[in-house]
């Protein structure tokens, strides 16, 4: 080598031992075995300042002694190139990463008279890769970094906290407690063609919740051509998927509930444009949902009154009965109430519930004929009543004036004519009296001796009784006190 050199142009020889010195984009330093600065280039008086007379440990670290494991003292040792990571401080007192080749320098019997230090500064490599480092840890998402056999080699705080400790492990094993890779996995897939692929997956945790997240991996590569790894950023969705879940289901409900209510439901947007027709209101009105749903308007399904109603009296209206007209032209009885319905202060739209009373007034009417069949029935039954007693008292009368006729008594056929007398009288007042009812008056009371309508049902009754073995009597009490009662010749009085 030595001969080489002597060789080379003396320009060649001038410019390696004088101006490479100092062009070089390195600092170079020369110390000696009592690590004094023989020497040192300008880029390193820029970094480190001045250091001729100094110790190197003064001028890289500011140290008063020899640093401990000291590089160059080792070289000094046994001659061997060394490259080591140091901190110190620059000419401003500012800490200072850089990296270190120590060379000996030989004399012309072999022995080691002094050591060239070539440094170069890195610390604002060790400034980002600090920044490298946080990011990796606090990106909030999970970011791992796995070689070809799918085993982690590097994790972040996230994916560690969520899924456990995971170096040295099996990707499948630490996202999803398997014992094999998963089908079609993004990262085999990267590693095949050294492109980017993104899926949707759902992991188990460390606690055992079901995690899912969107996973993206690509190749980690410095020359862009071969890599041995791929880095995997995986976002958890598992908040959003969930939530997207529940609107799915509120969603699905929300479309029972609309369908399945016995009220048709009619709602609008702001323009008035129908936007829900619900399965009552296609059978209120003989039209299909998707035939009116975005091209109908609401008008064309409510009562005028109830628009009328809304715009006069505000954004809530219900009227107990209205009606409305299907496409068959029938006019359908219905309950409405409805309201404009607000997005803080901005209409949005309107609901109408319409509430179908056909069936109602087929019941109210069904109700009003059992009621009159009831009160007909009712009728007959008490004028069958009244007149089964006239009968018996007619009856009672025939008996007493063929007994007195047998017996020549005219005392008995006298009693026995009064008898069929009253009860025909009887019979003619209860024909009357239904006449009187049909033509709707109001009979009046007055007061009535109890010892008459007593002597009247004895009367009747006492024929009767005796042919079935029962005697009765009638003994009347002059001190009772009259009851309010009906006039039986005149019920009108």
């Amino acid at each position: 080598m030595k001969k080489d050199f002597q060789h080379l142009p003396v320009e060649v020889r001038n410019w390696v031992g004088r101006q490479l010195f100092e062009n070089v984009p390195n600092n170079i330093v020369v110390i000696d075995r009592d690590f004094k600065v023989l020497t040192a280039n300008e880029n390193f008086k820029q970094v480190f300042g001045e250091p001729q007379g100094k110790y190197c440990y003064e001028v890289y670290k500011n140290e008063k002694k020899v640093c401990d494991n000291c590089m160059a003292a080792r070289t000094f040792e046994d001659g061997k190139v060394r490259t080591n990571d140091e901190v110190g401080f620059d000419r401003n007192g500012r800490p200072a990463h850089y990296v270190v080749h120590i060379a000996p320098v030989f004399d012309e019997i072999g022995k080691i008279v002094y050591v060239i230090e070539m440094s170069y500064d890195v610390t604002q490599n060790k400034s980002l890769q600090r920044e490298y480092n946080i990011l990796f840890e606090r990106v909030p998402c999970f970011v791992s970094v796995i070689n070809r056999d799918l085993k982690i080699v590097k994790a972040n705080e996230l994916l560690r906290s969520t899924f456990g400790e995971s170096l040295g492990e099996h990707c499948y094993e630490v996202y999803k407690n398997r014992s094999e890779q998963c089908p079609d996995c993004p990262a085999i897939k990267t590693f095949a063609d050294g492109k980017t692929y993104s899926a949707e997956q759902v992991g188990i945790s460390k606690t055992g919740d079901l995690t899912h997240y969107i996973v993206s991996t690509t190749p980690l590569s410095r020359s862009g051509r071969e890599f041995s790894h791929v880095i995997e950023m995986s976002a958890d969705v598992t908040d959003a998927h969930r939530l997207s879940e529940e609107l799915v289901r509120e969603s699905y409900f929300r479309g029972v509930l609309i369908d399945n209510i016995l009220d048709a439901l009619v709602a609008v947007d702001v323009s008035g444009t129908v936007n829900i027709f619900n399965q009552a209101a296609e059978s209120l009105f003989n039209v299909e949902a998707k035939d009116v749903i975005g091209k109908s308007k609401g008008r064309r399904f409510l009562p005028q009154e109830f628009q009328e109603a809304i715009k006069n009296r505000g954004s809530t209206v219900a009227l107990a009965e209205s009606s409305v007209t299907n496409t068959a032209g029938e006019i359908i009885p219905v309950r409405v109430a409805g309201s404009v319905l607000w997005d803080k202060d901005q209409v949005i739209g309107g609901a109408v519930f319409l509430q179908d009373l056909r069936e109602i007034k087929k019941l109210e009417k069904e109700k009003l004929e059992n009621e009159r069949l009831a009160a007909v029935g009712q009728t007959v039954a008490q004028l069958a009543h009244g007149i089964k007693n006239i009968l018996t008292g007619l009856q009672g009368g025939l008996y007493v004036i063929k007994s007195g006729m047998r017996s020549g008594s005219q005392e008995k056929t006298d009693k026995g004519w009064n008898m069929l007398e009253r009860n025909v009288g009887r019979i003619t007042e209860l024909v009357k009296g239904f006449l009187s009812f049909s033509k709707g008056y109001v009979p009046k009371a007055r007061l009535v001796d109890p010892n008459e309508v007593a002597e009247e049902v004895y009367s009747l009754f006492k024929n009767a009784a005796k042919e079935q073995g029962i005697q009765l009597s009638y003994e009347p009490k002059p001190d009772v006190a009259h009851v309010c009662g009906r006039n039986r010749r005149n019920p009108r009085i």
